[in-house]
Order: structure tokens, then C-alpha cells, then sequence
């Protein structure tokens, strides 16, 4: 459930966040399979969310410097 708090924040810096909630998902499915309880499900639907945020902050990013928005833009 730890990974899965941090997951959420380091979605934020997506070169952070997709280790830490991919990481939170393997040690959750682990947790799952050798003794199912609320924290274990907790994390790992904590940490897919950080995944899917991760990803669409990546692709936002991207697109904004394809296009020139941003900082770093015309």
C-alpha cells in the first residue's frame, strides 16, 4: 500500500512514477498470492491508477513537445 501512496504523488514526474507503480503492482500481486487482505487490493488498485496517470501524463507530454506548448515552445 506504501508503493501505491508514492505511486500517486510520483505520477507527477512520469520517469518516477511508471517504476514506482509498476514496481507496486508486482509486489502487490505477490502480497495477493501469499496472503490475501484489504491492503495488498488496496495497493494494487492505488498503483494501477498511478500507472494509467503515469501513462497519460507521458503521452501529454510528449504531445506538448511535438507541438511546440510549453516551456520550452515557440
Amino acid at each position: 500500500m506504501v508503493i501505491g501512496i508514492i505511486a500517486m504523488v510520483a505520477w507527477l514526474l512520469p520517469i518516477l512514477g511508471l517504476p514506482a507503480a509498476i514496481s507496486g503492482i508486482v509486489v502487490s500481486i505477490q502480497g495477493l498470492k501469499a496472503y490475501p487482505n484489504t491492503k495488498a487490493v488496496v495497493g494494487l488498485i492505488l498503483c494501477i491508477i498511478g500507472l494509467v496517470l503515469t501513462i497519460i501524463n507521458a503521452v501529454a507530454g510528449v504531445l506538448m513537445a511535438m507541438n511546440g506548448v510549453g516551456p520550452f515552445g515557440r
